[in-house]
């Protein structure tokens, strides 16, 4: 006996459609793992059912309902075990010529929270283009002739252009697009590129169309939230204003002052009134330069979520001058770096002012009155130029993603950046005693046996303030299953689809899974075999859009009998979906409750 429901969710082409898509999938997504055995790797064999033990002094338990059916399905979320203080670290190692180096295990890593020793639990190797498996075959129903295969331009790469609009000045913008659309050329039939800007003004959804995208390039522009210029008196950068307001730096104050005094003809008698249009001026610059801090940062965040619906190889690419991010943020940018790293998102940058030039002597900037104050300004703009690459750095860095600076040659920048190198290791630990006080621990990776191999690793985190909920997290790495295009091979589960074409324009599509219960960890309770499988299937387009998708839970209470009727076939469960013909990707994800194993599988199938 099998109940059976089913929950279809539609969704159209528009951003806000897509986020509400996003909301509507995590609402039914069942909690899942958080520790994953590389997908390569074969199954260990079951062990055979297990009776359970009952405490000496423990009440008899009610008999079981012998008319109980032995399979039934539904819509209801199955609860998985879930370690949410888990910190991963992404490395890649690379030998004296720059490539990245594959072949290393865990035993070669050493990993150090704030110097101190950490047991590395959790260890997996990415490895870039390797290609997905072959698609399962679709069979055809009602009359309907011809398989399935995999098109030739079905998308596995994922490319995101981030244009810092709000930092980018004109002239460092031109050159970006020039290079950027340059390096747009090159894409593979298999590429799907995106156009978007950290003021939201412009954006383009991932596409292969060449011509969208120079025109969406042509329309960039420059767009601050502040008006701040180099003419303001007193001229007093975002840096500098950090230095004032937030930690009191009584230097800083005082370049502010006097150049306030020049600037505005006051006499060595309004020295009070100077320090207060000073502070004044500080302050303004101070809150315009958060808020375009913390919009960079939300953008490149909500960029990452959206890129975690792409079924492929996905990196962001930043083009940009930087950004200072002062204390206040510093929690926002461990998030944003474990939400990349949990969605399998690498973050390359390029630094677009190009070759570095000491502002000490930039042509553009204004004559000093006073070689003092011109030597202050020109240390804290070198201080400010440094810390505003730190940022793209460590977005690089912490993700497996590389970071072009000091450079011309923006073309080339976009080409090696674009490239994710071949072999990233993921390190997880589990800190100990971590107290949830928002303080900094920088990491350190070392490899036991360096022999002229090089690492780049993510340098550090910021402790929570509060722990994560665990159901939260399961629900985010189910999402993150569902929208990869990893092959899993844990549990013993077959994808076959199936498709029937009503009309010209409506069609519906079938996604078998067949179980074979010979290799299911089962376990024995009151008689019965128990297990539950979670099983989420999804649709996407031919540009990897996520279309419709659905979840079931099977649970398995199969008599000793029926488990050696079945044992050589096996079961089946059909998830069917409405959808218009075309060409669809299909996804299949399968998780158990006993063993918390997971297989997943890629398909396709073409509706003429």
């Amino acid at each position: 006996m099998m109940a059976e429901t089913t929950k279809t969710m539609p969704v159209n082409g528009s951003p806000a459609a897509i986020w509400a898509m996003r909301t509507r999938f995590a609402c039914f997504c069942a909690a899942l793992f958080l520790v994953v055995a590389p997908a390569q790797q074969a199954p260990p064999p079951p062990p055979a059912a297990t009776p359970v033990t009952q405490a000496p002094n423990a009440p008899a338990p009610q008999p079981a309902n012998p008319n109980a059916p032995e399979t039934t399905t539904r819509e209801e979320p199955a609860t998985f075990k879930a370690r949410v203080n888990l910190v991963s670290v992404p490395v890649v190692v690379r030998d004296k010529q720059g490539h990245a180096v594959g072949g290393l295990q865990q035993e070669d890593f050493q990993l150090f929270d704030k110097g101190k020793p950490q047991v590395i639990t959790r260890f997996s190797v990415e490895k870039s283009g390797a290609k997905p498996a072959k698609p399962a075959e679709a069979t055809p129903k009602e009359g309907q002739t011809g398989d399935a295969p995999l098109p030739a331009d079905t998308p596995d790469r994922f490319v995101a252009y981030l244009f810092d609009d709000i930092h980018l000045v004109p002239g460092d913008l031109i050159r970006v697009r020039q290079s950027a659309a340059h390096h747009m050329g090159t894409l593979g039939p298999t590429d799907r590129a995106a156009i978007f800007t950290t003021s939201g003004r412009i954006q383009l959804e991932f596409t292969d169309d060449r011509d969208k995208l120079q025109e969406t390039l042509n329309r960039l522009m420059p767009a601050p939230i502040g008006g701040r210029n180099m003419s303001d008196c007193p001229d007093i950068s975002y840096y500098m204003a950090d230095l004032i307001v937030n930690k009191n730096d009584p230097t800083a104050l005082s370049v502010a002052t006097q150049e306030t005094m020049i600037c505005a003809n006051m006499d060595s008698t309004m020295v009070s009134s100077a320090q207060q249009l000073a502070r004044g001026t500080a302050q303004r610059e101070l809150s315009i330069g958060d808020q375009e801090t913390r919009v960079s940062l939300f953008v490149i965040k909500d960029l990452i979520r959206r890129m975690s619906a792409m079924p492929g190889q996905r990196t962001i690419i930043i083009a940009s001058p930087g950004f200072v991010t002062n204390f206040d943020v510093q929690q926002d940018k461990t998030d944003l770096l474990d939400r990349a790293i949990h969605a399998n998102v690498i973050i390359s940058s390029v630094d677009a002012r190009g070759l570095y030039t000491d502002p000490e002597f930039d042509a553009s900037r204004p004559a000093q009155m006073s070689s003092y104050i011109g030597r202050m300004k020109g240390t804290y703009d070198r201080d400010a130029a440094r810390a505003q690459a730190d940022v793209l750095a460590e977005l690089a860095m912490g993700t497996g993603g590389s970071f072009f600076e000091n450079n011309n040659d923006l073309a080339e920048g976009f080409r090696k950046v674009a490239a994710p190198p071949e072999y990233v290791y993921i390190l997880g630990f589990s800190p100990q005693n971590l107290k949830l006080d928002g303080s900094f621990h920088p990491l350190k990776v070392t490899l036991k046996e360096p022999a002229g191999l090089s690492s780049q690793a993510r340098k550090g985190y910021y402790a929570p303030k509060h722990l994560t909920d665990a159901q939260e997290t399961a629900k985010a790495e189910l999402e993150e299953a569902i929208f990869s295009r990893e092959e899993m091979h844990e549990l013993p589960i077959d994808l076959h689809t199936q498709f029937f074409k009503a009309s010209p324009v409506k069609a519906s599509v079938t996604v078998v899974t067949h179980v074979d219960l010979r290799h299911l960890r089962l376990r024995k309770v009151e008689g019965r075999n128990h297990n539950s499988l979670t099983i989420v299937s999804a649709l996407f387009d031919r540009n990897g859009n996520y279309v419709i998708g659905n979840q079931k839970v099977v649970e398995l209470r199969l008599k000793d009998d029926t488990l050696e009727k079945r044992a050589d076939s096996g079961f089946s469960v059909r998830s069917s979906f409405d959808v218009k013909p075309g060409t669809y990707l299909v996804r299949l994800v399968v998780r158990d409750a006993e063993g918390q194993m997971m297989s997943a599988a890629n398909g396709a199938v073409e509706i003429p």
